[in-house]
């Protein structure tokens, strides 16, 4: 049985069908990731699995040995409880039977019947079953082991940063008796060494999880398989999120490309129909009924391909083009008090370069951020923008927009010489439509307003965007096509960022920043991952080319023999289909003659052979998508 069904499940919110007729089964062992745009309804669907929500149709089952538990987007939702406290919280139900074993005691001293005694027995031996000697041990040893001290123990979880709280809501789930998790996006705030840390878990972890996450490398080093909720409706798919993506794309080619077929088909065949009735005898009635009937049989199987989401179109131009050097730091050193951040911070960035800092929450990029753009004094050192240079600054807080305007008046006053149209036109661009550009933006989520804020940068011409985890709150489809953006930009970039699936398509350079400096590495994320897994120490500058393993090259050779042999199946296929295609065209050609039409013998043969030869057509269009699923 598996683990989890969900079926035909739907959920109305007002006058907004959110999904409907969802139906999708996990099995023991699974990690699934859950993927979809910001709004279309996941984490409803998770409070639906979990209990919270009604659906207004369909049934979720839980497998009889299946035991939920779930990891909040909004981790550690009671802010005034300890740390402790909150750990102790996923042993609810030790702590609510030590408290009623105590009561018992009392009742048993004052009245000790052999029943009484006999359901204290009982009570303590499940208490003693189910752990209940150790969890207070348990609790205590398992925040020590994540690097909690115990003389934080008693701090409110309201004062810890946005990382410890999702570490210590996993915590919680690890400690339970859970074997089934859903985690609605987990590495929400979380640093680099602590999604790594979470990613261990998770490949450790033997049970099955359901994960809402927009965090796409994640994705990829940890599920198994794809859950996708889009136009109201899910597919699953075998593969992580870049399987998914890959397997996604030829799915919805072979429905466009068949689907364009079958009308062309039905129309040609409705052609004959008319030109049948046209000539107006028996035998062309007769014909006329039969290709009515095959264009029927086709229309029945008809599949339109579904309409594509809506997603940002952005363009960042530059008002002029910077000189060759474009930011030169020098020895930047800055302390808090006793606290010491960093120092010696020393690189040098040229025009064109796309370059991204990376560290731990806490190292201080932001502040590197506010002492580049004369927010915040730096206690040493030097910092030189090169000639012409224009920088522009996405802060991940959003404090550049007012709350209290709507999107339309934050644009407008910003850019006072635009036009309404244009203004308008931009928004829209930004999916603010209609009425949307007159919402507040203190109503906003958080992903209205970053897409706010990246407008604003669009607008402003910059040559040197400074961007602060440009990502944040935005989901898959958005961050992509930032990406595609940003790599057709022209001007030179800075930017922080834990996305690893971002850094990837898009670093040139990487900055990795620590209390003693940075240290370079000439790559993407993939690149530095190699880099410091041979060597902890600091490393000098080699080559991208330099850093390819000694078995990538056979690894390489496999995948690409794996996929020659693909594609020349999938060319097999796509000729079959044309020489079938060409074969009916014949049939049809033939049935069109009046020799034929006169014949009902003939016409009765060429008739049954179309037919079966469409069938063949049919056959080939399926083992043709089903290859290209593969590629």
């Amino acid at each position: 049985m598996a683990e989890l069904s969900v079926h035909n499940l739907s959920k109305n919110f007002i006058e907004r069908n959110l999904f409907e007729n969802v139906t999708f089964e996990i099995e023991k062992g699974d990690k699934v990731g859950f993927i979809g745009a910001n709004g279309a309804g996941k984490t409803t669907l998770f409070r639906i699995i979990n209990g919270e929500l009604e659906p207004d149709g369909g049934q979720v089952v839980i497998g009889s040995s299946t035991c939920v538990g779930y990891m909040e987007q909004h981790a550690c939702t009671h802010p005034e409880r300890s740390i402790y406290d909150e750990l102790l919280s996923g042993f609810q139900y030790l702590v609510d039977m030590e408290a009623e074993i105590e009561k018992l005691n009392i009742f048993v001293g004052n009245y000790p019947t052999p029943e009484n005694i006999e359901k204290q027995t009982a009570l303590i031996e499940q208490f003693e079953r189910l752990g209940g000697l150790t969890y207070k041990a348990r609790t205590r040893s398992a925040l020590i082991g994540f690097g909690f001290e115990e003389k934080n123990f008693s701090m409110p979880t309201g004062k810890l940063s946005g990382g410890q709280r999702s570490k210590l809501s996993l915590l919680k789930l690890l400690l339970s008796r859970s074997n089934f998790l859903l985690l609605d996006e987990p590495t929400n705030h979380l640093d680099i060494s602590s999604v790594n840390w979470l990613e261990n878990f998770i490949k450790d972890f033997k049970g099955s999880m359901l994960i809402i996450s927009h965090d796409r490398y994640f994705l990829d080093n940890v599920t198994n398989k794809t859950i996708e909720l889009e136009n109201r409706k899910t597919m699953m798919y075998k593969g992580n999120y870049t399987e998914f993506k890959r397997k996604k794309q030829a799915y919805t080619e072979s429905l466009r490309h068949k689907y364009e077929n079958d009308l062309k088909e039905i129309k040609r065949i409705e052609g004959i129909v008319e030109q049948q009735k046209r000539w107006g005898t028996e035998r062309n009635y007769i014909t006329a009924a039969s290709k009515q009937k095959q264009a029927d049989r086709i229309k029945a199987q008809l599949v339109t391909p579904e309409a594509m989401l809506e997603s940002i179109h952005m363009r960042f131009d530059i008002k002029r083009e910077s000189g060759e050097d474009v930011l030169i730091a020098e020895g930047l050193s800055k302390s808090f008090g006793d606290k010491k951040l960093f120092s010696n911070v020393s690189f040098h960035i040229k025009r064109g370069e796309r370059v991204f800092i990376i560290g731990e929450n806490g190292c201080g990029k932001t502040t590197l951020f506010n002492m580049l753009l004369g927010r915040m004094a730096f206690d040493s050192g030097s910092i030189d923008y090169g000639a012409q240079v224009d920088a522009g600054y996405f802060d991940q807080m959003q404090s550049n927009l007012n709350l209290e305007k709507t999107a339309l008046d934050e644009i407008w006053d910003t850019f006072p010489d635009m036009t309404e149209t244009k203004l308008r036109t931009c928004l829209g661009s930004f999916l603010f439509k209609g009425d949307e550009v007159f919402k507040p933006l203190k109503k906003m989520s958080g992903g209205e307003r970053a897409r706010v804020s990246l407008l604003k940068l669009m607008l402003d011409g910059s040559n040197l965007l400074l961007l602060d985890e440009p990502t944040n709150h935005l989901d898959s489809a958005s961050r992509e096509q930032l990406e595609k953006t940003l790599a057709d930009y022209a001007g030179t970039m800075l930017i922080i960022s834990h996305d690893r699936y971002f850094i990837n398509k898009l670093a040139t350079r990487i900055l990795a920043l620590d209390e003693n400096g940075v240290t370079e590495y000439l790559g993407n994320y993939d690149y530095y991952l190699e880099r410091t897994a041979k060597s902890p120490v600091e490393v000098e500058k080699v080559s991208v080319k330099e850093a390819k393993q000694p078995n990538d090259y056979t690894l390489e050779k496999q995948k690409r023999a794996r996929e020659r042999k693909l594609k020349n199946d999938i060319k097999k296929a796509e000729q079959l289909v044309e020489t079938l295609e060409v074969e009916i065209e014949a049939l049809n050609a033939e049935l069109e003659k009046d020799e034929v039409v006169s014949d009902f013998e003939k016409l009765t043969e060429l008739t049954q052979a179309l037919e079966e030869k469409q069938l063949e057509l049919d056959k080939a269009y399926e083992n043709w998508e089903a290859l290209n699923l593969q590629l």
